[in-house]
């Protein structure tokens, strides 16, 4: 079996250089009009290749069949990934690959204070030799998660270009808004017709993930009293500094800047607005329901505690729930996991499982009743404008999914 490099190298470029930032703001879907671009080029290159059952719907999704090639009473399985980028960051990357890397630092043109190192970036010197590829410096890569999508149009076109190789009906879908833990809310499970499917949205080399955080986000708004500044005293309650009083309250050692492995954490990631009126989000992340309780609840404290130092002040915390940790349901079932350990090794590849310190589009998929773990697409330093990926290790990923399709199949 010989995967296309590359053709899936060429994809991913493609992809990479365009901006589709999601919109934590919009209540849209997609959330940004930039990733209709991506899912109108992703429609057309399904089309290339000879997929079938190719549908673009009204929110985005894009949905195909590779139809099976054995008869088999296999289940139906998906391959899925995300259209759109990390809104911290622009996109539209300018990408370099810088062919057999050889181990010394790489300077960043559009910005030369971002460098990768292999002292600084482990994981680097393990690339030693192959294909690194980069952004120039001052955007995401995007290979969270267009690594994803050029590694199921490329098994998907090995797939169609080998009918000889033995396979059950596979759906592919390409959605929109992982990044703002809304990727498979408008997703017809039905029109998606998957019985098991994976996320093609991990990191480094042979990680098979079945653990994710669970995940809330949170919503604190106050009310001030407002007043001219020059006669304010005894009389504004400024909403503002009593946002920022809630933030401060928080303790280091539950930030993401303070916990590592299985510990969860807050996360404040907005906090904008007037003397009359603050507005703060925050992002809440445990592996068990009880500590994402306990964070609730200490959130809870803080604001009652903000309120009662200032009554005059109407002190609102909304918390909505975004996904759940898919180990809850997987564990139950490990076929799924098992069947794509194997695949892994059958490509040469040593898996390994890890919790995931975020979430997939199969934490919500799975917890829906489609069981979905996550495979290893070897993107690194996500969300930054150090994001990298090899393309040998793009390369071993679409080689697992073609595997996998085999394994489903024997059953």
């Amino acid at each position: 079996m010989q995967i296309d490099p590359e053709d899936l190298l060429a994809r991913f470029l493609r992809y990479v250089q365009l901006d589709t930032r999601a919109d934590p703001d919009s209540a849209s879907c997609p959330s940004s009009p930039s990733q209709w671009e991506l899912a109108r080029l992703v429609v057309r290159e399904l089309e290339e290749i000879g997929a079938q059952e190719i549908t673009l719907t009204e929110h985005a999704y894009v949905l195909a069949t590779l139809p099976a090639t054995v008869a088999t009473d296999a289940p139906v399985i998906g391959w899925c990934a995300h259209l759109d980028t990390a809104p911290n960051l622009p996109g539209g990357a300018k990408p370099i690959v810088h062919r057999a890397y050889d181990g010394r630092p790489i300077v960043l043109p559009d910005d030369p204070t971002q460098k990768l190192t292999v002292e600084t970036i482990p994981h680097l010197r393990e690339a030693i030799g192959q294909d690194v590829i980069t952004a120039s410096g001052t955007t995401l890569l995007g290979a969270d998660d267009k690594a994803g999508i050029a590694i199921v149009m490329s098994a998907a076109r090995h797939l169609l270009r080998h009918p000889e190789i033995p396979h059950g009906k596979i759906r592919l879908c390409f959605n929109p808004d992982e990044e703002i833990a809304r990727g498979v809310d408008k997703l017809d499970l039905k029109q998606f017709g998957a019985q098991f499917a994976y996320t093609l949205d991990g990191a480094e080399r042979g990680e098979i993930c079945h653990e994710t955080f669970s995940a809330d986000a949170a919503t604190l708004e106050i009310h001030g009293v407002s007043a001219h500044p020059g006669w304010a005293k005894d009389v504004m309650v400024n909403a503002l500094r009593l946002a920022a009083r809630f933030v401060a309250a928080l303790p280091m050692a539950r930030s993401p800047e303070r916990t590592d492995g299985r510990d969860g954490f807050i996360h404040p990631v907005g906090l904008h607005g007037s003397a009359e009126h603050a507005k703060a989000q925050f992002i809440l992340r445990d592996f068990e329901l009880d500590g994402l309780a306990a964070k609730r609840a200490l959130m809870e404290q803080i604001a009652a505690e903000l309120h009662a130092a200032e009554p005059q002040a109407r002190v609102e915390l909304t918390f909505t729930e975004q996904y759940r940790n898919m180990r809850y349901w997987l564990e139950h079932d490990m076929r799924p996991v098992e069947f794509a350990r194997a695949a892994a090794r059958a490509a040469g590849v040593t898996p390994f499982a890890q919790p995931i310190r975020g979430g997939t589009d199969g934490s919500r998929l799975t917890q829906r009743g489609v069981p979905t773990p996550n495979i290893f697409t070897g993107m690194h330093e996500v969300h930054s404008q150090r994001e990298w990926v090899t393309l040998q290790d793009m390369t071993k990923s679409a080689e697992t999914l073609v595997h996998l399709a085999q394994l489903w199949a024997k059953g």
